[in-house]
């Protein structure tokens, strides 16, 4: 008599009452919304935690040699206090410098600027374009416009200076319990040994995310600066600045690094010089940040360009300027709390770029654990015994 065979455990028949596949999706998409909407009105406050979070899990592995020579917990603590600060205050002194320089440079090619935009303007005219696109475009290269930019820049730099005394206060608490969840695994590490492995795996891929990114970013930084000085593009150190931190937004970083060099090149030596600048962003920034960075950030976080790209734009609008920074961190952050859980989701997992196998897949005719997939890897070890008896047998015989 035929046996019927067991459905697959994502095809069982749902009992009754229960949601289907499609109520499931719908109530997790709007459950979803509610908690995005208001992690969009608590942004002024998630955000600055969530930086603070990102900057202590850089810095946690501080820790670990201090404690090794016999430091105590208290003084490895404020080790990891002290280097989450000059972090911080290098960023938000490079910020703050670079918009103030930006602002004096404006001013001083103000004339400059203002007779480039003429001289724009008379020969979009001379080639019979629309006034609508000249108008656009002389409004768009306006002094005042570029002022206003100037003004937003430093300001947005003073704001991020004002959230960084937010950070501090956060990272020291951050820091404090750091140490006591290190120790997670010495307490809970039966019980709730995959909970701990997938924090620990979210916390490492920040880091390597952060390392790649700094590590290319004052790569690009240092080409862009020394091509942008022997170029004569006045403000070269604020654009290699600007190109160190635009690098950690990913995909689109390098545009944003790249407009402000560019309209600076044009007012200086004219359209060549713009054109020279864009070309120099093109050789080095489209090399290393589009196509090598990506092939090291992937091996990092195991996230799909695709979803990389998505996270920057999802994520600004969620929680504000910040966002873009803290994108991949809080993707990953998603996808450890969401998918990585479940087995079953591994589908799922290997859409976002992530390295996982089918749970259900039948092991491999090559596996050398397995052996060919006639004969089981025990069968081939009790053969080999039952083959060493024999011949022993027949000695003793």
């Amino acid at each position: 008599m035929t046996s019927t065979p067991t459905p697959a455990p994502d095809r069982l028949p749902t009992p009754p009452g229960a949601l289907g596949p499609g109520a499931r999706t719908l109530l997790v998409l709007a459950t979803a919304v509610v908690v995005l909407a208001g992690m969009h009105a608590a942004s002024e406050i998630l955000a600055p935690l969530l930086l603070g979070a990102v900057i202590i899990i850089i810095c946690h592995p501080v820790r670990f040699p201090l404690q090794a020579r016999g430091w105590p917990s208290w003084a490895a603590t404020t080790a990891v206090i002290v280097v989450g600060y000059l972090i911080l205050a290098a960023l938000v002194g490079m910020l703050v410098w670079a918009g103030f320089q930006f602002a004096a440079l404006v001013r001083e090619f103000l004339p400059d600027l203002s007779a480039s935009v003429a001289d724009i303007q008379v020969q979009l005219a001379a080639l019979g374009l629309e006034t609508q696109l000249t108008d656009a475009v002389t409004e768009w290269l306006q002094p005042g416009n570029l002022l206003s930019l100037a003004g937003s820049v430093s300001g947005t730099a003073l704001g991020i200076g004002t959230t960084f005394f937010f950070v501090l206060a956060y990272a020291v608490f951050m820091a404090a319990d750091a140490g006591r969840y290190s120790t997670a695994s010495q307490h809970f590490g039966v019980s709730h040994a995959d909970a701990i492995e997938r924090s620990t795996r979210f916390s490492s891929g920040v880091r390597r995310y952060y390392v790649v990114n700094a590590t290319f970013g004052a790569i690009v930084a240092v080409i862009d600066g020394i091509g942008l000085a022997l170029l004569n593009v006045p403000g070269a150190a604020i654009w290699a600045i600007l190109a160190f931190v635009t690098n950690f937004v990913p995909n689109i970083g390098f545009v944003l690094g790249l407009v402000p060099p560019a309209i600076m090149g044009f007012v200086a030596g004219g359209w060549q010089l713009a054109l020279v600048v864009v070309a120099l962003y093109c050789v080095v920034n489209v090399v290393l940040q589009v196509f090598v960075q990506p092939k090291f950030v992937s091996d990092a976080v195991s996230l799909s360009l695709t979803l990389s790209f998505m996270s920057v734009v999802f994520w600004t609008f969620v929680i504000g300027p910040l966002g873009a920074i803290l994108s991949i961190p809080l993707t990953l952050l998603v996808r450890a709390l969401l998918l990585e859980g479940d087995p079953r989701n591994a589908w799922l997992r290997w859409l976002s770029g992530d390295v996982v196998t089918d749970p259900q897949a039948p092991p491999s005719d090559d596996d050398p654990a397995t052996g060919p997939a006639d004969q089981p890897a025990d069968q081939h070890a009790d053969g080999a015994a039952d083959t060493e008896a024999d011949a022993d047998a027949d000695t003793a015989k």
